[in-house]
């Protein structure tokens, strides 16, 4: 049923529009033009003050033709650098960018493979509930966008984000919540070589700090990760201040929330330690979810592939999506694989074969087609 060509075409178009973070303004007239075409209803909500966007997210509904609970689709406009002038190469049934940028899969094939579904509902008349795609801006920017999206939009209370590596069929239903942390330590300048003492160090400060933190993988629920930290002076100064971002990750609340705690009194007790002032600013992104293996929604998906002959998989990721949004707001949201390979990188690629059975997965849950 899906226009095989088409979808390809599609997606290929859609890789070639530059599309980083904070500049999905062109792919979202492109999507406007497109399913304007099938007479959706479209709108983009004002979330760009917040998110720095240079465009809202991108709301569009069509309307249902037959009973059934409504659903929500759903996938991001935003790439990750090197993204700017993709050029898709096809070869050996998969497409690759030219070598010099990211592909873009993540996540165009989502957004490519909606749109098909669309199409294909309209042209063929399948009968089908109601269904409202979002496309958000910033998801690569820990979900700003799905942070920012306007829920009362939203009248569906079931979401399929498609947004993960692993072939179709791959299904996640347990993702961490995520925390991040800004630290800024400061001290007091001297000269290093006829003063020192008289200085206190914010590299030697955050250093301690940085030292009696528990770090990287936790237990199997739990990571903490140390991402910048940085002091620029030269070696006859002692430096004054030191700053550092870092993130704290579980499956578990309890559990992030005791990371987290852990990792700031380490803070705390350094700053104390050496006499160093410590500004310290910690935001939630999201908030982990996890969806039952028993649950109903989940049996549709699975049933889907199990009509469409695609092996089905349950896993638990040790990263975020728009889905922890979705789910933190009462939307029980399910984060599909779509098959794109090697992610944030330039050797980035997607199997013609997974592309055809995502939007395939997606028309045979609405419609059973």
């Amino acid at each position: 049923m899906i226009n095989k060509e088409r979808l390809l075409h599609t997606f290929c178009d859609y890789v070639r529009i530059d599309s980083e973070s904070t500049h999905e303004k062109e792919m979202a007239r492109r999507l406007i033009a497109d399913l304007s075409a099938l007479d959706c209803e479209i709108c983009i909500d004002d979330s760009m003050t917040e998110t720095g966007s240079d465009t809202g997210n991108l709301y569009c509904t069509l309307p249902g033709t037959a009973p059934g609970e409504p659903l929500i689709l759903s996938a991001h406009m935003d790439t990750v650098a090197p993204g700017i002038g993709v050029q898709p190469v096809i070869r050996d049934g998969y497409v690759y960018s030219d070598g010099t940028t990211v592909l873009g899969s993540d996540n165009k094939a989502a957004v490519a493979a909606i749109v098909e579904v669309f199409r294909t509902l309209v042209e063929h008349r399948f009968p089908h509930p109601t269904i409202q795609a979002v496309f958000t801006v910033m998801e690569e920017r820990h979900v700003v966008g799905a942070n920012h999206l306007e829920y009362d939009r939203l009248s569906a209370k079931r979401a399929l984000v498609l947004d993960c590596t692993g072939d179709v069929g791959t299904v996640i239903t347990q993702a961490p919540g995520l925390v991040m942390l800004s630290a800024t330590m400061t001290g007091r300048s001297a000269h290093a070589g006829i003063a020192p003492e008289t200085g206190i160090s914010a590299i030697q400060a955050m250093g301690h700090a940085i030292a009696n933190m528990k770090l990287l993988r936790i237990d199997h629920e739990t990571t903490a990760n140390i991402g910048t930290f940085s002091s620029h002076y030269s070696t006859n100064v002692v430096p004054e201040k030191a700053e550092l971002q870092a993130e704290a990750r579980s499956l578990n609340p309890e559990k992030l929330e005791a990371q987290v705690s852990h990792m700031v009194q380490c803070l705390e007790d350094a700053g104390r330690q050496f006499g160093a002032q410590l500004h310290l600013e910690t935001e939630t992104c999201y908030q982990p979810f996890n969806i039952p293996h028993d649950d109903n929604f989940l049996a549709e998906v699975h049933a889907a592939c199990d009509r469409l002959g695609l092996p089905f998989s349950v896993v638990s990721s040790g990263g975020g999506s728009d889905a922890n949004c979705f789910n933190q707001h009462g939307i029980k949201a399910l984060v599909l694989g779509i098959g794109m390979e090697n992610i944030h990188s330039t050797r980035e690629r997607i199997s013609i074969e997974n592309l055809n059975n995502l939007a395939a997965l997606i028309l045979c849950v609405l419609s059973h087609h």
